[in-house]
């Protein structure tokens, strides 16, 4: 399995720089054309919600494996202001005002394995996985 590979959120480009590089281990994991741009965008909103909310956080992607089949993880890490209700959050239709995407419900959607810890004043760290066909 490769090493994972991170990316730092602290601007814009930064998100564009982590959506690129999921959707390019996704590429080179034999997803298919559909679930490399499904994973792009989930890891679009979750580093845009970085950049929005705390500041400055950080993207990983890594291959994973279990009982044969692969796939790809993503991990969305901040020390921002924390999520004080997650069961609201994750609503559909929840928002803000400040984003400009489809949510964390929408993330959760595209992808296969989704968890989300938060803590008031500490931050946030969700993971995603995406199993190949």
């Amino acid at each position: 399995m490769g090493q994972p590979k991170s990316a730092v959120i602290r601007s814009d480009l930064d998100i564009v720089i982590a959506r690129t590089m999921a959707r390019d281990m996704a590429r080179a994991l034999g997803f298919s054309a559909i679930d490399q741009a499904r994973i792009a965008t989930a890891v679009s909103e979750l580093a845009r919600n970085i950049y929005l909310y705390a500041g400055t956080g950080t993207v990983t992607v890594r291959e994973v494996e279990k009982l044969g089949r692969k796939g790809i993880e993503i991990v969305c890490e901040d020390q921002g202001p924390g999520i004080p209700d997650i069961d609201l959050v994750m609503q559909d239709g929840y928002t803000t005002s400040r984003g400009m995407g489809m949510g964390l419900p929408g993330a959760r959607r595209l992808m296969d394995d989704f968890s989300i810890q938060s803590q008031v004043g500490v931050g946030t760290k969700i993971v995603l996985r995406k199993w190949r066909s």
